[in-house]
Parts: C-alpha cells; structure tokens; sequence
C-alpha cells in the first residue's frame, strides 16, 4: 500500500470511528448496554487502527494493535497511559461482554465509559492532523 492509500484508510478509519460512535446513543437509548460497549471498543479500535495505518505499524489481531499500540504510542510518551489503561479495559469488557455467559452490562458501566472513548478519539484524531 503506498502513502495514498495509506492516508485514505486513515480517513475512512477515523470516520469509521466516529460513526460508530455516534452509534452508541442509539445503544443507550434503548438500554442496549452490552451492544454499547461493544460499539465502544469498535470506535476506539477503528481510531487506534488508524493511528497504527498511519505509520505503516502492521498488527493481525486485536490484541496485537494493542500490543503495537502500547509499544509505539505508549510507551514513547505519545498517548499517555491513562488512555492506554482505558483501551485495555473497554478491549476486556467487549471481550466479556460479547463472549461469557451471564453478563450484563449496566447503564452506568456505559455511562462512565463515553467520556473516556470519546477523549481517547480525539486526542488520537489531533494527533493524525498533526503528521
């Protein structure tokens, strides 16, 4: 992929991210709170993503954009980790959600949860306005 099509998938990437998450009041409003999270994690792992796209950073799975994240965002002092923790987190509460038996989320644990994504959204869409 040369730097064009690289700087596409980020722009549809980050849209991606954001149209998800706009997905969410949908969620909240009809006390979907599990499928909440779960669009969550998607807005953010579409922003991570195209954080990691940007800079030609190649990751398979889930867990290994958050490795790749972690490694080259995080620990270099670009995201800080806060936003990091917060990513792990949502990535286990989706796990959670979407694959054991009995779990229910509630509306505060969706409530609590917007914020942060959001934040976590932004700081990763200035970043891309600044390269």
């Amino acid at each position: 992929m040369n730097k064009e099509e690289r700087q596409e998938l980020v722009k549809y990437r980050i849209k991606k991210a954001r149209e998800t998450f706009n997905e969410v009041n949908l969620h909240v409003e009809n006390e979907l709170w599990n499928t909440a999270v779960n669009r969550l994690y998607y807005a953010c792992y579409y922003a991570v993503i195209s954080l990691l796209i940007d800079k030609d950073i190649k990751a398979q799975t889930h867990s290994g954009v958050r490795q790749m994240f972690g490694l080259h965002f995080v620990k270099s002092g670009i995201i800080d980790k806060d936003s990091a923790k917060f990513y792990t987190d949502i990535f286990d509460m989706r796990q959670t959600g979407d694959y054991d038996d009995y779990i229910d989320f509630k509306k505060e644990d969706v409530l609590d949860l917007i914020g942060p994504a959001n934040e976590l959204i932004s700081k990763i869409e200035k970043l891309l306005s600044k390269y």
